[in-house]
């Protein structure tokens, strides 16, 4: 019986030990596992709730109960279906419901700092035509470029930020250009979301944003990425069009490759008109700093300086002020939102550890000093002033200090939590009340 069982056992191993030594395509008894077939159909799906609580956030002034000065939930839901029937053409829909929960802010979005409710739209859908290196993009999709300190998604926010676009992709291993047209979806609360050239602000004022966008990892040796890009902005008004061109450049390092050195750099150039009005305004950031990529918990220190133009005269028929476009600015001047890239000056230090894999740990300091104080103090949106102008003021408005906490729970599981505060300074002082504000939150994301 054991002989019996021996033989065949031997006679396996030896035809093992044949097949391991020859190629698979030589030998006709190798077993060839077929690569998996690809899914022509797939699903993706996002649910996030946020608790949010602030104070002081918008007018700065204890002695006022506003309706911003509240705590509420924020949710939303994504659900995308793509459907590629071959290696080179996929479609893409993606419905978002989103929703303010017990809010005492206005349910429109935009008004007073509110998310608002849009509880069934269209947030992306669009036809992709081409292989992964030559390909266009039609239809409604995320544009975002860089770090998105002039374009993104938005994401920060209940809604976020899509395009109406035509979007061109070349690439080869070492870079990358894309070529875009494209006008912004505008959130409506009552109605379906309509972008602005097709009258979603109901202003008429036919926007066309467009550019060109290079990047390439093969000009520096320091092991960091290198973009350029040229953007258009094309808008109508009856006081006059806007027609200006935004030139710039990014440096940003890898860490993994610069021995732990981080450091970045994005500065840009406008020209054009705004409103009928010249426009010649400049921006940039500049920041080092050290990441202990052996240490276990792996500390990063960054310090930085983010600069902006002002306007110095309102009445002199020019426009000195940078266009900040459609950033997600959440990311950049301190999280309570209120800078935005623009008539600033902005140092800032940052410190994060990791004690796990799965979780971080971060604290970011900021000054905020205004680069003109005959313009004004503009919130993170980029177009509502806090405050009137008042150029005889100080130009130091004041500090922010931001704790936040995430953790990587599972793989389709995260949450996030933060605090901030926010120390008043001069220029709050010489313009209104200057009371600290505070900003907490807490945030927990599912991805499927």
């Amino acid at each position: 019986m054991k002989q019996a069982l021996v033989i065949p056992l031997l006679a396996a191993a030896s035809a093992g030990l044949s097949l391991a030594g020859e190629p698979a395509a030589k030998n006709p008894k190798a077993v060839v596992i077929p690569p998996p077939e690809p899914k022509i159909v797939t699903f993706d799906f996002q649910e996030r709730l946020r608790f949010e609580y602030r104070e002081n956030n918008f007018d700065f002034n204890d002695g006022v109960n506003s309706l911003t000065d509240d705590s509420w939930l924020l949710q939303r839901a994504r659900l995308g279906i793509k459907v590629s029937p071959t290696d080179y053409l996929s479609f893409y829909v993606q419905g978002q419901s989103s929703l303010e929960l017990d809010s005492d802010r206005p349910n429109e979005p935009g008004v007073m700092g509110a998310e608002g409710d849009d509880a069934i739209d269209l947030r992306q859908a669009y036809i992709k035509i081409g292989p992964k290196d030559l390909n266009v993009t039609i239809g409604r999709q995320i544009l975002s470029y860089g770090d998105e300190r002039l374009i993104g998604s938005f994401d920060w926010n209940n809604l976020g930020r899509t395009f109406d676009a035509v979007k061109f992709h070349y690439g080869t291993k070492d870079w990358n250009i894309e070529a875009f047209a494209a006008t912004v979806v505008v959130p409506d609360s009552d109605d379906f979301n309509y972008s602005d050239l097709f009258d979603g602000n109901e202003t008429g004022r036919n926007q066309i944003f467009s550019g060109v966008y290079l990047s390439t990892a093969a000009l520096c040796p320091l092991g960091s990425t290198t973009d350029f890009y040229a953007l258009h902005l094309h808008e109508e008004y009856p006081v006059g069009d806007t027609n200006f061109v935004t030139l710039g450049t990014r440096v940003k390092a890898d860490v993994t490759k610069t021995g732990g050195w981080d450091f970045e750099t994005e500065m840009a150039a406008q020209f054009g008109e705004v409103k009928d009005k010249d426009l010649s305004a400049f921006a940039g950031h500049w920041g080092f700093g050290y990441v202990w990529t052996k240490s276990a918990w792996k500390p990063r220190l960054f310090a930085e300086y983010n600069f902006a133009t002002g306007d110095s005269n309102a009445k002199d028929g020019d426009v000195d002020t940078f266009q900040n476009l459609f950033p997600t600015n959440h990311k950049f001047y301190g999280y309570m939102d209120a800078f935005s890239w623009q008539n600033i000056h902005n140092p800032a230090v940052s410190f994060s550890v990791q004690p796990t894999k799965t979780v971080k740990l971060q604290l970011d300091y900021h000054a905020f000093f205004l680069a003109d104080t005959n313009d004004a103090w503009y919130r993170a949106n980029g177009v509502t002033a806090v405050r009137p102008i008042k150029g005889s003021a100080s130009d130091f408005v004041g500090t922010e200090l931001d704790f936040t906490a995430t953790w990587k729970a599972t793989k389709n599981l995260s949450f996030l939590a933060g605090y901030s505060h926010f120390f008043c300074g001069d220029y709050a002082k010489a313009t209104g009340a200057a009371d600290d504000a505070d900003f907490a939150y807490v945030q927990a994301t599912f991805d499927f």
